[in-house]
C-alpha cells in the first residue's frame, strides 16, 4: 500500500516512464530519470522517503545504483551518513559480502566493514522494491556489521513480485506501488 499523499502520488506517476522490453523482452522498466531531473520532484520524494524516520537514523544505506541517487538526499534530510552497498569488487577497503539468488543465477553485494559503528540505526533505501533479493542482502549486511535496520524506504514497490515477503521483520515504506 502506498505511503504518500495523493498529490505526491500524482507527481511520482508523472515522473516515471515505462520502458517496455528493457533490459530484456517482457520486462517493463520503471525509468525514474524524468522524476530525478525535476528538482522539486526530487526534493519532495527525498523528504517523503525520510519522513517516517526523523530522529531515529544514524546511517542511510543506498543500494547500487539508483538507490544511491535517492539515499544521499534522504541521508541529508535525516542528518545521517550515507553508506553505499555495491556490486562485488567495487569497494576499495575490507568488506562484508552477501550473495542472493536471481531467476538466472546469483549476485553478490558488498559493504565496507567499517561503514558505521556497531549499534547504529540504519535505514535502507532503494528506488524500486521488486523481488526483494538485493534488499534482503543489504539487511543481512547491516546485521553483520552490528547495525539495526529501522526500515526500508523505496520510491516504488512492484507489489506483484512480492519482494516485501523477503524482508520479514523489516518495515517497508513505499511511496507508490505498481
Amino acid at each position: 500500500m502506498p505511503d504518500a499523499p495523493a498529490d505526491l502520488q500524482r507527481l511520482i506517476e508523472a515522473g516515471i516512464r515505462d520502458v517496455p522490453d528493457f533490459p530484456e523482452p517482457g520486462v517493463v522498466f520503471k525509468d525514474i530519470t524524468p522524476l530525478l531531473a525535476d528538482p522539486a520532484s526530487l526534493k519532495a520524494v527525498a523528504e517523503a522517503m525520510a519522513a517516517p524516520f526523523h530522529g531515529g537514523v544514524d546511517a542511510v544505506v543506498g543500494l547500487e545504483a539508483r538507490g544511491f541517487i535517492l539515499a544521499a538526499p534522504v541521508a541529508l534530510e535525516l542528518g545521517a551518513g550515507f553508506v553505499p552497498v555495491r556490486k562485488a569488487g567495487k569497494l576499495p577497503a575490507k568488506t562484508y559480502r552477501e550473495s542472493y539468488d536471481l531467476e538466472y543465477g546469483t549476485a553478490t553485494v558488498e559493504m565496507h566493514v567499517d561503514a558505521f559503528a556497531p549499534g547504529s540505526r540504519v535505514l535502507v533505501v532503494d528506488d524500486v522494491l521488486a523481488t526483494g533479493g538485493t534488499g534482503r542482502a543489504a539487511v543481512e549486511l547491516v546485521h553483520r556489521a552490528g547495525g539495526t535496520v529501522v526500515g526500508f524506504s523505496v520510491l516504488m514497490e512492484l507489489g506483484f513480485l512480492k519482494g516485501r515477503d523477503r524482508l520479514t521483520g523489516v518495515g517497508v515504506h513505499a511511496l507508490t506501488e505498481a
